[in-house]
Order: structure tokens, then C-alpha cells, then sequence
């Protein structure tokens, strides 16, 4: 929400997507965002995302930068961490990555330009104790990102990591 308020204010024009509809509703509204430009979806779910992607380059010719800053945080030791919380974890903060890099990477590169920036967090490149499937998804999030910057020509479309405090 404070990227999105920040970037509103230099006045860029700002798409929302999001999983919470009361947060995403509330945020669109305070920043005077149309409906038309707020997206609810599960980012984990491949479809949901290209359909996002589809509906966005329905109203925009390009995107110049997406930030993505979804995640969940699942912090329990590993005596309690089930499979179940360390899968949905992935799905959500290495998948779901993977599945927006898929869906708006390819526009970018066509057009040459574009940035994507993708927020892992400090956990993405410093341990803590009890975020055992946090830490597995950020730090896959930093290698993948790494691993596919090494395709881009980066002289037009770029991929980043910003690990916040």
C-alpha cells in the first residue's frame, strides 16, 4: 500500500491488484484509483494472473513498471510448519512471481521497455528462526529473478529485488 500511495503521488497512473477485496477496495478508493483499474485476484493461480495480464493490456499499450510486493508469512517453528503451510507459502511467494514474470514479462521485452520489481523482504537474504518456508520462497524468489536478469537484454527491459527493512 506504500508503494502504491508513493507512486500515485508523483502522479503515475496506478493499476491495483490484490487478494483482499476490502484492503484493495479501500486503498483504490482513498487514492482516487477507478474501478476499472482494481483487480482482485489469487495470484497463485496461474489463470487468474494471465487474465489480469490480459485485462491490463486491454486499457494500456505498456507497463512501464509492476511491482510485485505479494507474499504471506507463515513463521512457525519447524515442529509446527505442516506441509500444507510450507506448499502454500511457495505457491504464493515463488509461484505467483513466477506466474506475473510469465504473464508480463514477454509484452516488455517486445516492446523494450519495463521494469519489475519484486519486494522479498529482508528475510530474502537473512534467516530468522521460525521462517522456514518464508525464507525458502524468498531466497527462490532472489535466484530466480537473478537467473532470468541473465536472459534479459538489459539495456531495455530490467528485473530487480528490493529487500525492505
Amino acid at each position: 500500500a506504500a508503494s502504491a500511495r508513493l507512486i500515485k503521488a508523483s502522479g503515475a497512473n496506478v493499476i491495483l491488484a490484490a487478494r483482499n477485496e476490502e484492503r484493495l477496495t479501500s486503498l483504490a478508493t482513498e487514492l482516487g484509483i477507478p474501478s476499472s483499474q482494481v483487480f482482485l485476484v489469487d495470484i497463485s493461480k496461474y489463470n487468474q494472473v494471465q487474465d489480469l495480464a490480459n485485462a491490463i493490456h486491454a486499457q494500456i499499450t505498456s507497463i512501464d513498471i509492476l511491482i510485485n510486493a505479494v507474499g504471506i508469512g507463515i513463521i512457525k517453528p519447524i515442529e509446527q510448519l505442516t506441509a500444507e503451510d510450507f506448499f502454500k507459502t511457495i505457491e504464493v511467494n515463488l509461484m505467483g512471481a513466477f506466474y506475473v514474470v510469465k504473464s508480463f514479462l514477454e509484452p516488455m521485452k517486445l516492446k523494450k521497455t519495463g521494469l519489475i520489481i519484486n519486494i522479498p523482504g529482508v528475510l530474502g537474504k537473512t534467516p530468522m528462526a521460525g521462517a522456514a518456508a518464508y525464507s525458502a520462497s524468498k531466497y527462490g524468489l532472489n535466484g530466480m529473478m537473478k537467473s532470468i536478469r541473465e536472459e534479459l537484454d538489459r539495456k531495455s527491459t530490467r528485473l530487480n529485488s528490493s529487500h525492505t527493512v
